[in-house]
């Protein structure tokens, strides 16, 4: 079988981000079947861009054909990104017919960030006689209105809206990432097509190698190293540093530890990242450290340096219809208890007893939850660490996502059929 996945960030080991493309994308070949992975040349959540020359540029990475369609830099959340979008699903469906009789895929799978994408992916499954599958990761144009703060109104937030219709209307079937966005999704135009839910996973392979395998970086390792001398209680977040990820919440619930040899790691980048670094440097803030972005292979060992993790999410009624973020099925696999501050229709960190959760952007129930946590035994705390390890391995490995979406496909492939 011949499947195309396209999202604009898509990624891979060698670039960074996104990984869960690559990742299901890996395991289709290993199944056996032909992958092709399109994408825009640059994404800000990459380590690196691919070097692009012309507006489409191929590159195999570990048997996956990608194909970059050249697009614009841009440095935030504005007009330079907006651009980026019109341009990117512009080239991606004037390229359309190109790619469908290169690749000639059997399904579609439109992956994108916004439903803009799914119009040039529709018009590649139809030039290649292929079925199409809708992949929702975030709520178009509901994630903007709800976080972004824009009004229904906004001629982009009516575009998105249009683009969200058609895509459901459209689609052959939808796989998403959210437990509870069918009703809202019918609403919509999905009517009675099917809809599959296949969260986010783990690589189990980057678990099972030696601390010796992947070193960290001398100086974190130093740093990991000298807290750890002074016997301090080492919180860690890796992943995005995004105003969504309210990580200004973790950050001042650890100011006011400062006297609890409390200390924050966070690790990553993100378009807030330079705004916290400020605030942390204007308030004299000691006891929080800012470490890079990391290869996906190293968060294991880096994980493993820590006593407790965190992840947040502002408040928002957007997270009822479910989250599955990847650091929190990484933060299960690292088997550390985890402090989830996000309010959200599902809650995976008391589904796995693995942790505390608290409401989101609380700073006093952040301050209890670190102190409770650092008031138990270690092996109280192992105890809740292998909690949530035991559930990732059981609900969250690659293996059995892969399976579970080749089912997906292979029911939107034959559905219909006399």
């Amino acid at each position: 079988m011949k499947i195309l996945f396209e999202s604009d960030l898509a990624g891979s080991r060698k670039y960074g981000m996104t990984h869960r493309i690559y990742q299901f994308s890996e395991e289709f070949i290993r199944r056996g079947h032909e992958v092709m992975i399109v994408g825009a040349s640059y994404s800000h959540v990459r380590r690196e861009n691919p070097i692009v020359k012309d507006i489409i540029t191929k590159e195999n990475i570990n048997e996956i054909e990608y194909r970059w369609i050249k697009s614009p830099k841009y440095q935030r959340n504005g007009l330079d990104r907006v651009i980026h979008m019109i341009i990117y699903n512009f080239r991606l469906w004037k390229n359309a017919k190109k790619i469908a009789d290169e690749f000639k895929p059997d399904i579609v799978i439109a992956a994108g960030v916004t439903p803009l994408d799914f119009i040039g992916c529709n018009r590649i499954a139809k030039k290649a006689n292929a079925k199409i599958l809708l992949e929702v990761g975030d709520l178009w144009p509901l994630t903007p209105i709800e976080i972004g703060g824009y009004s229904r109104k906004h001629p982009f937030i009516q575009i998105m809206q249009q683009a969200e219709n058609y895509a459901y209307a459209h689609t052959d079937g939808v796989v998403s990432l959210l437990p509870y966005a069918h009703e809202y999704m019918k609403k919509h135009g999905l009517k009675d097509k099917p809809f599959f839910y296949i969260p986010n996973g783990v690589i189990t392979s980057n678990w099972i190698k030696s601390d010796h395998e992947i070193a960290i970086k001398k100086e974190y390792l130093d740093l990991f190293k000298k807290l750890k001398n002074k016997g301090a209680f080492l919180i860690g977040y890796t992943g995005a540093h995004g105003i969504a990820n309210s990580l200004i919440s973790i950050i001042k619930a650890v100011e006011k530890l400062r006297n609890e040899n409390v200390y924050l790691i966070l690790i990553g980048s993100g378009l807030e990242k330079e705004n916290l670094i400020n605030y942390c440097v204007a308030n004299h803030i000691e006891n929080v450290h800012f470490f890079p972005q990391i290869p996906k292979e190293c968060i294991p060992i880096y994980l493993k340096q820590f006593d407790i993790l965190y992840i947040g999410l502002q408040p928002c009624n957007l997270f009822k219809y479910g989250i599955s973020p990847n650091k929190i099925f990484d933060y299960m696999m690292a088997g550390k208890p985890i402090i989830q501050a996000i309010d959200a229709g599902n809650n995976l960190v008391k589904e796995a007893n693995c942790g505390i959760d608290v409401e989101p952007e609380n700073i006093d129930q952040l301050i209890a939850a670190i102190l409770k946590l650092k008031s138990l035994t270690p092996e109280q705390r192992t105890q809740l660490g292998k909690n949530g390890k035991e559930y990732v391995l059981k609900n969250h490995s690659y293996d059995i996502l892969t399976d579970k979406y080749l089912e997906s496909i292979s029911l939107i492939i034959n559905r219909n059929k006399n």
